[in-house]
């Protein structure tokens, strides 16, 4: 392998991960990591939580040290955009004019928030987060006793609402849904935080649509909903989700479904590219579907995978994928995929917000979503894998144990 190139195409957690792992199992030949940011791969979590509150510094974000990339021999291409990937050519271009050739390649090009389509989105004041220089950025205007504004009750908005209100900003929360993190996980669960957050303080502006936002002198004043409801504020912060950032391959003949469409092993349709993160849109064999899945885990695990099977010693990705969100003194963590189900199954008490929940479809517990009992939803991921039709009884009773029950459905689906 020693005469090849690989080109890892985005230098954030899936690419660096994947870049790291093409060295650490064996590949010595040139590995090619192109970013479009000026920071080395850095984890994106805290910039929501820890970071914005000023709690840990930058350094601790870093997939890597400073050092790894160098020594192990990785070329790392900060602050440059792939502006092209011809997958035919086998080269991608950039935005420097300089073009590399690869052998292999990977599409790690993550997502960029979306944007609202309303008057006033430019003025000053108007913040979304997704890096470094954004949490900085909104971190100067989190002071104590400012007002703002979340547009958006996922699960950024939620975490960036509570991070807020603990460093003493006041927080009004607009959303068209009904209720926050309604989406993902359902009323039950989405009720709870709802709970949470006003108990915090935060106020809630459920069915109800920006419309614009008003300022003066280029600054944030307000920001008005389509029913004429005003809500002033000092500054605002936008979280209303990411898209799949394509653009390096637009044109290449790629599948560009929902991100960049991906096999079980997330190649693509060019036998000689891949795509990892939250760009891939995977044929997922656990779940049977495709699925484009926007979280830090799987952006981590993905990035193995891909190397792995970049070097031909990999497989099928999958993992039931893992996630956390904490807010406030509240941890929840949440294993598998489920976007519909017949019943939800509760062990512990919604009220005490102390519970795991199971979202059950068609027998099949396909999502697990626990509120500050993580070690029980990591039990469960065996429910999740082995996709066996369960008895809910089993999962209310808190004397079954979770990992047995996982191990004997596995047992039996072998």
């Amino acid at each position: 392998m020693s005469e090849q190139t690989f080109v890892v195409v985005g230098a954030n957690s899936a690419g660096g991960t994947a870049a790291a792992t093409l060295r650490t199992e064996g590949f010595d030949g040139r590995i090619v990591l192109v970013g479009a940011e000026p920071h080395l791969p850095y984890e994106r979590p805290p910039l929501s939580k820890e970071y914005l509150r000023g709690e840990v510094p930058r350094d601790r974000a870093f997939l890597r040290p400073k050092g790894w990339w160098e020594e192990n021999g990785v070329e790392v291409l900060l602050a440059t955009t792939a502006t092209r990937v011809d997958v035919e050519a086998k080269t991608v271009h950039l935005d420097t004019g300089d073009a590399v050739a690869f052998d292999k390649a990977l599409i790690a090009t993550g997502g960029r928030n979306r944007r609202l389509s309303v008057p006033g989105v430019e003025l000053e004041g108007v913040h979304s987060l997704r890096t470094f220089e954004d949490a900085d950025a909104l971190r100067e205007e989190a002071r104590s006793g400012r007002h703002a504004v979340v547009i958006g009750s996922g699960f950024i908005g939620c975490e960036v609402s509570a991070s807020l209100r603990q460093l003493g900003v006041e927080v009004d929360v607009v959303d068209p849904g009904k209720a926050p993190l309604l989406r993902v996980l359902g009323p039950e669960i989405a009720a709870v935080y709802d709970a949470i957050h006003r108990d915090h303080g935060v106020r809630f502006h459920f069915e109800e649509r920006v419309a614009a936002l008003r300022g003066s002198n280029g600054r944030v004043e307000a920001v008005q909903t389509q029913s004429g409801l005003e809500l002033g504020c000092d500054f605002v912060v936008v979280g209303v989700g990411i898209r799949p950032v394509t653009d390096a391959v637009d044109g290449s003949g790629l599948d560009l479904t929902n991100g960049v469409a991906v096999d079980a092993t997330l190649r693509t349709s060019n036998p000689d590219v891949y795509a990892a993160g939250d760009v891939a849109n995977h044929d997922h064999p656990l779940f049977g579907r495709r699925m484009r899945v926007e979280h830090w885990d799987n952006a981590l695990r993905m990035g193995v995978a891909a190397a792995q099977s970049m070097l031909g010693t990999g497989g099928a990705f999958e993992h039931p994928h893992w996630f956390w969100s904490d807010q406030y003194d509240t941890n929840l963590q949440y294993v598998g995929f489920a976007t519909e189900w017949d019943e939800l199954v509760i062990r512990g008490s919604l009220r005490d917000r102390r519970f795991v929940a199971f979202y059950v479809k068609d027998g099949l517990v396909r999502g697990v979503a626990g509120m500050d009992r993580g070690r029980d939803v990591r039990r469960a991921m065996g429910i999740v894998a082995a996709a066996r039709p369960v008895d809910p009884v089993a999962l209310r009773d808190e004397d079954v144990d979770l990992k047995q029950l996982a191990a004997s459905l596995t047992a039996a689906s072998s």
